[in-house]
């Protein structure tokens, strides 16, 4: 199912909002503060992850721990599955997110991941043996699972097109902040009655019991934010969506901005429901089963629907070549990576892997400014590369020295930089930019469906490294590097050749650019047209040509009010 402008709203009244729209980038998150105070919040649920993902790789490497869990810990295949365990409950947490975020509202769907999150950490804290630590992972990663799915759809539906990017990137951003907190906890922690055998059970118990802080404010925080106007419309509830796009954009209900907006909300999902009716007329009457059937059909329509199917593959493949760069081997085990480029001691291993934490932070943040003015596609294409080269001199410099990094200490360090410029690559490119092209190739009736099914490509595949890493590192030493460096190679050239640029297009315009490409069938955009006459959208392009458009969106701004 396609739909032409804004879900088939006239060319006319995209046009117009386009000229009502503030700025891209920081300065319309700025501009905008009730969405930067929604997005600061929901990257809550980024900081969360991040923490999540990044308090392991130090803990795996403290003393007391390894006394504890030494049955676990010993063996590369069950360390191994110690980390990826939770990767595996993120995996299942994705899939059943996307029902839940349709079903129960996107926001419901977050303060239940956090609930679920909660008891995971609290059982992992309290841990005496490897299985309360499995356990633990495996419900935390359920919780952490749905959340990577259920935010990013939030902060995407509630946000204005022109700072979209940003705000998802705002995400990225948390999660490398999150990661960086993690991992200078744990160089701190580590001290905690020293590194060696007098090192207290609290240096790692303590890294992990504060999870919960970020997760406490965010399950309470999110009571107080608003629904989102896309569910509320798929929900028939029309007057709350207004209310809540007219407060988060800080104009009154009846102005052109919001009343476009709403319109083309409300055009897309009606034109998905009569689609809907159309194919499947016998799911129609309500009940559980039929509503299951639909949502069954659905998933099928991703594969058999070729403009869909496209979008399937765009989404996951980018999700799996975001993995197989190697950035989550680098994360979960830079302290041991560190180690084997000759760094040595516990302790310098995990200062090195707190510069990791901080210079990807640091790289993330031009992202977020300037990732809607750019576009998608130069960003990936440059860190693919820069990723590709700097794995390939770690494996060159690996392959020279593994053996004798304590007589050659430069190679050593300059293998080191090599992990942190990798890092900054991907801090800057896959790290923000993957999420939010999977976030937004989707249509309204199946973005649920379609983010869960990307997203759990990326925890599957995030599983599956986390798995294999210690082995490769311990049986092919610099292979792995090499490995991962081809990866990252074919990852620029898949985005290069088969992506489309999505930046600045509305939810609904992405149609266009994943459309068949000997154009939308004719009765589909008949139908669209249709619609928009119907609920009166195509008016609103055609009474307010010119005057009005020659305004700047603060002008338009100061009239309706100052915000």
């Amino acid at each position: 199912m396609g739909g032409g402008h804004a879900g088939g709203a006239s060319p006319y009244a995209a046009k117009h909002r386009q000229a009502l729209q503030g700025q891209s980038g920081w300065a319309g998150l700025v501009h905008n503060r009730r969405i930067f105070a929604n997005a600061i919040f929901a990257s809550l649920g980024g900081l969360l992850y991040g923490y999540n993902q990044g308090v392991f790789s130090g803990v795996l490497s403290m003393f007391s721990f390894d006394q504890r869990m030494a049955s676990a810990i010993s063996n590369p295949g069950t360390k191994g599955w110690l980390v990826s365990i939770l990767e595996l409950g993120a995996w299942v947490g994705v899939l059943s997110a996307g029902y839940l975020a349709d079903k129960l509202s996107r926001k419901y769907t977050i303060m239940l991941s956090v609930g679920v999150f909660c008891v995971g950490v609290v059982v992992q804290t309290a841990a005496f043996q490897p299985s309360s630590i499995y356990g633990g992972r495996f419900i935390t990663g359920l919780g952490v699972g749905s959340l990577s799915m259920a935010v990013p759809l939030y902060n995407a539906e509630l946000s204005p097109p022109e700072v979209r990017g940003s705000l998802v990137a705002l995400q990225q951003l948390a999660i490398t902040f999150g990661i960086l907190i993690s991992f200078w906890i744990d160089y701190g922690t580590n001290y905690i009655g020293g590194t060696g055998s007098g090192q207290s059970e609290i240096a790692w118990r303590v890294p992990l019991a504060m999870q919960l802080v970020p997760a406490i404010i965010l399950g309470v925080g999110v009571i107080f934010m608003p629904f989102s106007p896309r569910w509320l419309v798929n929900q028939g509830r029309d007057e709350e969506a207004v209310a809540v796009l007219s407060r988060a954009r800080r104009l009154p209900p009846n102005s052109d901005l919001v009343q476009i907006e709403f319109l083309e909300i409300k055009a897309q999902y009606l034109f998905e429901k009569e689609m809907n009716a159309l194919k499947f007329p016998q799911f129609q009457d309500g009940s559980f089963s039929s509503n299951f059937k639909l949502g069954l059909h659905a998933y099928m329509s991703l594969l058999t629907s070729r403009t869909l199917f496209y979008r399937v593959a765009v989404g996951s493949l980018t999700m799996f070549f975001q993995q197989w760069t190697g950035v989550n081997a680098i994360l979960y085990y830079a302290p041991s990576i560190f180690a084997d480029l000759g760094l040595t001691g516990n302790a310098t291993s995990l200062l090195a892997t707190g510069v990791v934490g901080v210079v990807m932070f640091l790289a993330t943040i031009p992202a977020v400014i300037w990732i809607d003015k750019v576009g998608r596609k130069p960003v990936l294409i440059s860190g693919a590369f820069i990723m590709a080269i700097c794995h390939l001199v770690v494996a060159v410099l690996t392959a020279l020295y593994h053996d004798s990094w304590s007589s050659h200490p430069t190679a050593g360090w300059a293998a080191c930089a090599c992990v942190w410029v990798f890092s900054v690559a991907f801090g800057y490119s896959w790290g923000p930019c993957s999420w939010i092209l999977v976030a937004e190739i989707w249509p309204l009736s199946i973005r649920g469906k379609g983010i869960s099914i990307a997203s759990s490509a990326n925890w599957m595949n995030n599983f599956i490294v986390g798995q294999v890493t210690p082995s490769m590192l311990t049986h092919i030493g610099f292979g792995t590097f090499v490995f991962f460096g081809s990866f990252a190679l074919l990852g620029g050239f898949f985005i290069m050749f088969f992506v489309p640029e999505t930046k600045g297009l509305t939810l609904e315009e992405m149609d266009d650019v994943f459309g068949d490409r000997n154009g939308l069938a004719v009765a589909d955009q008949q139908r669209q047209n249709a619609i928009a006459d119907r609920i009166g959208l195509t008016a609103f392009g055609q009474h307010k040509g010119g005057s009005d458009n020659e305004k700047s969106s603060h002008e338009l701004f100061d009239d309706e009010g100052k915000a």
